[in-house]
């Protein structure tokens, strides 16, 4: 039973999700009151898990009137707090896992509906079996689900071809903060009838309602692939061969990866059956890859021919392409599993951050030059999509005791990155969102107005201030 909420308040939440929906007991909470990354916890009041929109609605309705505060949660992948309730125990946490049906697929159309329990490797796989792509993938993808992607506006590997998840979503299906229901799942590509409002809720972090469902677009299913793990001497020689490949390969481009050395020895070091590809080490990588709705060799032969020339002109010093699916999974493994080996290898102060991409070697070095002056033997680990701008730019100490001690230093730390992709143009924030981690951070680097706009969009949603309480705001 929980501490805060009356027991009359729980009996009828608990009525509305049955036997299956709440989580209460202590223990039972705890996967839901922590985030991946084991840096926030909270205390959840009580753990709804509804399995329909409609039931999503009366719980919001029944805590609107009670004015208690309430947690939006998917896969709980976040990396900035922002899916975890706060400590007071006095929030209820409402994971959508449960409403997890693909409700419709349109392949005419090019379009799905589903709910927003859906995992995205689930939906990946749905629409691989209507010969269609649904192009967003991330690391997390054997767990993230699609609300968190749509509350975050997730980005990552194909945002450079595709767009971050914004550009890929027709329709929404809202439960506003009030209990009301806001009905938009329309696969329309071109609807000119006023404000577009699912922008408002894609990228909001769960502040201003609830996601249930959505229309995504789906993509022609490509029948070629070409993947080549590439190694070359900077990031600026990497930002080049970009420029030359899009020259030579046209939007075939659909992924580039940028990795810096010390990212393959991580993932060699602990992750088991994982090798570095090149019989010596190079400082910096990228995974490249083209894609095609054509099928035969030529796509393969069109990214040899661009890396041939490239070596030519000395941007690149060699290059490795995957002759098999299991070789371009194993090259795509390295890239993936650097997260986690980041996670096994320490404890470290992770950006993620963005820049015009022509700025992207001029933010490395810079920020590297300006940390190594505060901590002198600082740990870059740097990698991420530099095809976008995107990259994760986290910091530690070789040493496990180091990178604890460090880590108390992140208030600085960030204020040296952020400083840095400030001096730039660039954002504190490309994919991840603000959560609690980045919310205070942000009034530095936001303009004035543009927070008060939100602001005030916050507060014409949700007045009472029940959504997501502490987040981004």
């Amino acid at each position: 039973m929980s501490e805060y909420l009356p027991p009359s308040l729980t009996a009828q939440l608990k009525a509305i999700v049955g036997e299956r929906g709440y989580v209460d007991a202590p223990a039972e909470r705890a996967p839901f009151e922590t985030d991946w990354r084991d840096q926030y916890h909270g205390k959840a009041a009580l753990v709804l898990k509804p399995a329909a929109t409609e039931e999503v609605a009366r719980i919001v309705k029944v805590l609107a009137q009670a004015r208690i505060g309430i947690v939006p949660q998917g896969g709980n992948t976040s990396l900035c707090g922002g899916s975890v309730p706060d400590g007071s125990g006095s929030q209820v946490v409402v994971s959508l896992s449960r409403m997890n049906r693909v409700r419709a697929v349109d392949a005419e159309n090019n379009t799905m509906t589903v709910e927003a329990g859906c995992v995205l490797a689930q939906l990946q796989s749905v629409a691989a079996e209507h010969d269609r792509l649904f192009p967003l993938s991330l690391a997390a993808e054997g767990s993230c689900e699609i609300g968190g992607n749509l509350s975050t506006n997730a980005g990552g590997t194909g945002v450079l071809r595709y767009g971050n998840t914004r550009d890929l979503v027709l329709g929404l299906e809202v439960v506003l903060p009030d209990g009301s229901l806001w009905e938009g799942l329309r696969g329309l590509r071109k609807d000119n009838t006023g404000y577009d409002l699912k922008h408002l809720f894609i990228g909001a972090e769960g502040t201003l309602g609830v996601i249930t469902a959505a229309v995504l677009k789906l993509f022609p299913r490509p029948r070629s692939r070409a993947t080549a793990l590439v190694a070359l001497e900077s990031p600026r020689e990497a930002v080049a061969l970009l420029a030359e490949l899009r020259a030579a390969c046209g939007d075939r481009v659909t992924g580039f990866e940028l990795m810096s050395r010390l990212c393959i020895e991580l993932v060699v070091r602990h992750i088991p059956a994982q090798r570095d590809p090149f019989g010596e080490p190079h400082p910096w990588y990228v995974l490249v890859e083209l894609s095609d709705s054509t099928e035969g060799v030529a796509t393969t032969e069109l990214l040899e021919a661009a890396l041939a020339a490239a070596a030519e002109r000395g941007t690149i010093r060699d290059a490795v392409v995957a002759a098999s699916e299991s070789q371009r999974n194993a090259l795509w493994q390295l890239r993936e599993n650097i997260p986690e080996s980041q996670k096994l290898d320490g404890v470290s102060v992770k950006h993620d951050v963005s820049v015009p991409v022509s700025l992207v070697p001029q933010m490395i070095a810079r920020a590297g030059e300006r940390l190594a002056e505060r901590f002198p033997d600082v740990r870059i680990v740097a990698f991420g999509h530099v095809g976008d701008g995107n990259v994760h730019y986290n910091c530690s100490k070789s040493e496990a005791q180091d990178a604890k001690a460090f880590f108390a230093h992140a208030g600085e730390v960030n204020r040296i990155v952020y400083d840095v992709v400030a001096s730039l143009g660039g954002s504190i924030s490309a994919e991840h969102g603000l959560g609690v981690l980045k919310r205070e951070e942000i009034k530095r680097y936001k303009a004035p107005l543009e927070l008060d706009l939100m602001r005030r969009i916050k507060a014409t949603l949700d007045p009472a201030g029940i959504m997501n309480p502490g987040k981004v705001l």
